[in-house]
C-alpha cells in the first residue's frame, strides 16, 4: 500500500495520455485551443506502461484513463489491452467525450472495461455546439446507447455553468427515468488555462435544491467510500444522480488519488503544480527502485485537501492550467 502522511491509502491513478482535444469547451481551454504539447514531451506508451506497473505493484488498484482525449492518442488500444492483463489490476475505465469511441466499444467490451465517463454538459445540439465550439451531439449519445447495449456502465459528466446550461440540468436527470446510467453534475472549476474565473452562484447546495424543486421524492443513497459524488436516487428510476463539490471541495478528506500528466508529472492533487516528472527521470536512466522512491516522497507531501494545495500554488505565483494539460 502507498499512504500519505495523513494516512489515506493512494489506491487510484488516473493518467492522461493526450493533452489533445476535438472540442473547445469553455471551462477545459480557451476557445482558439492550447498550444499542444510537442510529442516527444508526451510520455511513450512504454514509458506510461512502466509508470503504471510500477504504481499497480505499489499498491494502485484502479486506473483511469483521461485525457484531452484520449482516442485522438494513435495507438491507445493496443496499450489499453497490454496494460489491462496486468492481474493486479482491479478496474481499468477511461473519461472520454465519446465523439470517436463508438467503434472500440468491442475492444472495450473484450479487454473489461465496465464502466466509461462520457463528457455531456447538455442534451441540446445548439448548446452543445455554443459550449464545446464543435458539433457532435449525436456521435455521443450514439456512444453512449452504443455502451449500455454492450453492458458498459456509463456515467455521465456535466459541468453547471451559470447562463450556459442551468436548463439541462433537469432533461439529463430524465435520462436516468429510463436508463441505467449515473449522471454526475460537477461544480464549475478554474481550469482552462487562460484565466478562467468561476460563478459559484450554482455551488452543491444550489444544484440540489434546484433538482429538489423538481424531484420532490429523491432520496439520499450511500455514498461508496472515496466516492467524489454524494449521491441520490429518484424512486422508480433505474439510474441515479450525484453531485461533485469540485471547487467547494468537501470530499478532500477521503482522497485515494493522484494523477500523472501527459507530460509524466505527477500530481498529487488537482490543486497543486506538480514537481516530480517521471518522464524526464525514466528518459535519465533511473531504476524501478529510484522511480518507487520518489514517487513515495511525492506522496508524502500531498497536501491535507485542495485549499491547502492552491495555496501553494498561489505562493509560488502560478496559475491553474487547463484541465486537457492536467488530465480531466
Amino acid at each position: 500500500m502507498i499512504e500519505d502522511s495523513y494516512g489515506r491509502t493512494i489506491n487510484y491513478l488516473r493518467i492522461a495520455v493526450t493533452d489533445r482535444c476535438n472540442l473547445r469547451c469553455t471551462y477545459c481551454m480557451p476557445a482558439e485551443g492550447l498550444d499542444w504539447l510537442p510529442h516527444k514531451n508526451l510520455m511513450t506508451f512504454e514509458e506510461m506502461f512502466r509508470c503504471c506497473s510500477l504504481l499497480l505493484k505499489m499498491g494502485v488498484e484502479k486506473i483511469r484513463i483521461t485525457g484531452g482525449e484520449p482516442f485522438l492518442r494513435k495507438d491507445l488500444v493496443p496499450f489499453l489491452y497490454r496494460l489491462s492483463e496486468r492481474e493486479e489490476l482491479k478496474e481499468l475505465t477511461l473519461t472520454t467525450n465519446g465523439l470517436l469511441t463508438e467503434k472500440f466499444i468491442p475492444d472495450l467490451k473484450k479487454m473489461g472495461i465496465k464502466s466509461v465517463n462520457i463528457s455531456l454538459d447538455t442534451l441540446d445540439a445548439n448548446r452543445f455546439k455554443q459550449i464545446t465550439h464543435r458539433d457532435g451531439l449525436d456521435k455521443v449519445l450514439s456512444t453512449m446507447y452504443g455502451l449500455l447495449e454492450n453492458d458498459i456502465d456509463v456515467k455521465i459528466n456535466a459541468v453547471v455553468m451559470e447562463d450556459k446550461n442551468i436548463e439541462d440540468i433537469i432533461p439529463l436527470i430524465k435520462l436516468t427515468e429510463k436508463l441505467p446510467i449515473a449522471i454526475r453534475f460537477i461544480e464549475e472549476m478554474p481550469f482552462n488555462g487562460g484565466g478562467h474565473t468561476v460563478s459559484l452562484k450554482w455551488d452543491f447546495a444550489k444544484i440540489l435544491q434546484h433538482i429538489q424543486s423538481h424531484f420532490s421524492g429523491i432520496i439520499k443513497v450511500t455514498d461508496q467510500a472515496n466516492s467524489t459524488s454524494y449521491n441520490y436516487k429518484i424512486p422508480g428510476y433505474k439510474g441515479n444522480v450525484g453531485i461533485i463539490a469540485a471547487y467547494t471541495r468537501s470530499f478532500c478528506g477521503s482522497c485515494n488519488r493522484i494523477r500523472i500528466t501527459p507530460e509524466g508529472v505527477i500530481r498529487t492533487c488537482l490543486y497543486d503544480a506538480g514537481t516530480l516528472n517521471l518522464k524526464n527521470i525514466m528518459r535519465n536512466g533511473s531504476t524501478d527502485e529510484e522511480l518507487k522512491s520518489l514517487i513515495e516522497n511525492e506522496i508524502s507531501k500531498k497536501a491535507k485537501d485542495g485549499w491547502a494545495a492552491q495555496n501553494i500554488l498561489v505562493a509560488q505565483q502560478k496559475q491553474h492550467e487547463s484541465m486537457a494539460t492536467i488530465g480531466g
